[in-house]
């Protein structure tokens, strides 16, 4: 049985699956995330309404998800904390 992820390494995975590809339809960031639907859609939106990402919409009303400056670098603070716990053997 595998170890559940805990809340902010679900964070970290959707935020670093935007920044992989700059742009992500919802539906491609929704199965790269490996949540259920519902769980997808509660941190889609706690991290639109808290700036980490937004929704940008083209010409034809398509949706896609980009990171903003703020999820940027909450990638590179979790990096540096992941590094140091690394470091410490933990």
């Amino acid at each position: 049985m595998t170890k559940k992820r805990e809340r902010l390494q679900v964070i970290r995975d959707i935020l670093d699956s935007i920044r992989k590809t700059r742009n992500i339809k919802p539906t491609r960031l929704l199965y790269s995330s490996n949540l259920s639907p519902q769980m997808f859609k509660e941190y889609v939106n706690e991290l639109i309404s808290k700036g980490f990402m937004k929704i940008d919409i083209d010409k034809k009303d398509k949706k896609t998800f980009s990171l903003t400056p703020k999820g940027f670098e909450f990638l590179q603070e979790y990096k540096a904390i992941e590094n140091l716990i690394e470091n410490f053997g933990l």
